[in-house]
């Protein structure tokens, strides 16, 4: 019998916590059974297994995500919107590094996985900042990979401690972004 009080989605949000907490490849069965005052056992009534739980982790790793880049964006354009969505990622990452990791890690198990629109959701945010900048529709998915991997860039090796020069953070990523922002504004648009 599943204890009471624990489902697939709140062990999936405990896991999420936990591996926030202490990394995703610190995450364990065991350590989140413990974290839950339950034995290992009894998880796997709500998850089949850890690679399941680091699925479900990615599908809300995905879908938060998504959701903090359209509220932080909705409403507004071209520079405007790509700093609230690069600034709403990189808070994401340093919040919730743990399931930042699994939702980028994390592949579809095939064409119905909840982690499909979940991805879509996050793409769709970007996609509307880079709107804004009527690009020629040849250039979007360059400029989407582009914007999707600087934003990530930044964030992981600033949640990495990778940045070691003794120069304000806050004042590269204000800079990346009016980077970005200039070669969006001198990219091929539609005419």
């Amino acid at each position: 019998m599943p204890r009471a009080g624990l489902a697939a989605a709140s062990v999936t949000e405990a896991g999420a916590k936990l591996a926030d907490e202490v990394g995703l490849d610190q995450l364990s069965m065991g350590l989140l059974a413990q974290r839950l005052g339950v034995k290992t056992p009894s998880l796997y009534k709500h998850v089949e297994s850890q690679a399941d739980l680091l699925h479900r982790i990615a599908i809300l790793a995905m879908t938060e995500l998504g959701d903090a880049l359209r509220d932080a964006t909705q409403g507004r354009a071209r520079t405007d919107a790509l700093t609230a969505a690069a600034r709403a990622m990189r808070r994401f990452v340093k919040e919730h590094p743990g399931r930042y990791a699994a939702g980028n890690g994390a592949r579809p198990t095939g064409p119905d996985d909840p982690l499909i629109p979940a991805g879509d959701r996050l793409l769709a945010s970007l996609s509307a900042v880079l709107r804004g900048y009527q690009l020629d529709p040849s250039q979007e998915i360059h400029a989407l990979r582009m914007l999707r991997s600087t934003l990530h860039g930044f964030a992981t090796l600033e949640v990495a401690h990778g940045f070691r020069i003794d120069t304000d953070v806050d004042e590269s990523f204000a800079w990346m972004i009016a980077l970005i922002d200039h070669g969006l504004q001198s990219t091929p648009q539609l005419t």
